[in-house]
């Protein structure tokens, strides 16, 4: 376990030097921490929307559904491919708005296309509160990751609060561009610990995909079919679902304020069109959670599914290097999360409403500060508040997916007005609030969110219809 411990503490620091070096010859602005100085090729694009999106979720949520849970985890296969086939229509049009008019944060496109500051500042503050449960989720994962990996040897506490006090420096230092360099070494580590354990294992315990599948239908028939283990998870709440977070897929803001990194919309199209490939892995990771499911029955946490099996399964300098790729994994979103979380605070409620008057220079200056105190607060969260990591994920989607009326119509009707934007989000977060608060989350068999959107976009739609005869 000495070797494993290397490999993972070797690992977190490189990963943390290679994101310090990232920003050492650039003049650190608000442009260059928040979108990269909009430089950004396909390559490194494709590679910091994959950090930010394929997560410890990968590692852990997935397979921990899939042992868990069985057929609804199908639903992670299906909305990523909706979401890129929106991303197609929709992210180039917004990247052009984005630098004809210097916008750096989800807020900005609302205050700007709106010209309406409060709602700018109701979308930041929608969009922090989102990215709070998604943040628990990474470090939940990662101390998940690094515990179980090092066999206890290293408690989760002390691997959020060590991999995450280095994550925060990168950001402070390098801002964004420290993520996307980052990305390259995460995504290296994750595909080939997926690739290796994907592969490996059913062909181990079964001799290949196919008898593994059969021994499932054989032995537990019922996992592979809705609402699978579960009694709520029908196809009512699968396809809502679906809906729910392939809409609201690239509504989360700093997936949206990455956007405004590429130094074109073609880059933004290619990505579009070679994002999907990243569905495969996911597709590995939901074999491996099946086949712990019959190899290791009587786990009392899904999550370590995928864990647990490499444990038994590989030596331990292999699980090391799972635990190092898993905890990188987890250091790439969590970084982005912080710093557009600083900046939404700083640029569109401190500078909106509080100082109009501050310089790029002080905004900068605040959003460091508040990067360390959101450090501070997600560690106590993730620490002291553990949740079950795909529950967090769509506790978080359930807010964010409420911006998608307003981004869409905002691009593609000229005619819409910020009060029917602002009564549809409105109504739609006290829809999901109300029902998620009261216990009815799923309700009707559907998902809360989807329910939320759908009021959001019948109000939207009415009012910014009374305001077109109005006028």
């Amino acid at each position: 376990m000495t070797l494993a411990l290397v490999i993972i503490l070797g690992f977190i620091v490189g990963a943390s030097i290679l994101g310090v070096v990232a920003g050492r010859r650039v003049k650190m602005d608000l442009e260059n921490w928040t979108v990269g100085g909009r430089r950004f090729g396909v390559v490194i694009i494709w590679l910091l929307m994959a950090g930010e999106i394929y997560t410890t979720f990968t590692f852990l949520g997935a397979s921990g559904w899939a042992y868990s849970k069985g057929a609804p985890t199908f639903y992670i296969m299906i909305y990523g491919t909706l979401a890129y086939a929106l991303s197609f229509f929709i992210l180039p049009p917004l990247w052009r708005v984005g630098k004809k008019y210097g916008l750096h944060t989800q807020p900005d496109f609302f205050i700007h296309r709106y010209q309406s500051r409060t709602l700018g500042v109701m979308v930041a503050l929608v969009g922090v509160f989102s990215i709070i449960p998604y943040l628990q989720l990474q470090l939940t994962g990662l101390g998940l990751i690094v515990e179980v990996a090092s066999q206890g040897a290293i408690k989760s506490q002390w691997a959020i609060f060590f991999s995450f006090l280095l994550t925060s420096v990168f950001v402070y230092t390098s801002g964004i561009r420290g993520t996307a360099w980052v990305s390259i070494l995460k995504d290296i580590m994750m595909l080939a610990a997926v690739g290796i354990v994907g592969f490996g294992v059913p062909a181990i315990y079964f001799g290949g995909f196919g008898r593994m599948f059969h021994a499932l239908l054989e032995q537990h028939p019922q996992h592979l079919v809705f609402p699978g283990s579960t009694t709520h998870m029908g196809v009512g709440w699968v396809m809502s679902t679906v809906l729910l977070t392939g809409l609201g897929f690239y509504m989360w803001p700093h997936v949206f304020g990455s956007v405004f990194s590429a130094k074109s919309d073609r880059v933004i199209k290619r990505n579009a069109i070679i994002m999907p490939l990243y569905q495969l892995p996911i597709l590995l990771v939901i074999a491996v959670g099946l086949t712990a499911f019959l190899v290791l029955p009587d786990l009392k946490n899904g999550d370590l599914a995928f864990l647990a099996l490499v444990a038994k399964t590989y030596p331990a300098w292999f699980l090391g290097f799972v635990g190092a790729a898993g905890a990188v994994t987890a250091m790439v979103p969590a970084s982005v999360l912080v710093l557009f979380a600083s900046t939404l605070l700083s640029k569109n409620i401190y500078q909106s409403i509080i100082k109009p008057t501050a310089s790029e220079e002080a905004v900068m200056r605040l959003s460091r500060v508040l990067l360390m105190v959101i450090t501070g607060l997600a560690l106590i969260f993730a620490i002291f508040f553990p949740n079950e990591l795909v529950n967090l994920l769509i506790l978080g989607y359930d807010g964010v997916c409420q911006f998608f009326p307003g981004v869409v119509f905002g691009l593609f009707w000229p005619r819409v007005r910020k009060g029917a934007v602002l009564g549809g989000l409105a109504a739609g977060l006290g829809v999901v609030i109300f029902l998620i608060g009261s216990g009815h989350d799923p309700y009707l068999g559907m998902n809360a969110g989807f329910v939320g959107l759908v009021v959001n976009l019948l109000v939207t739609v009415i009012a910014g219809g009374l305001s077109k005869q109005e006028k």
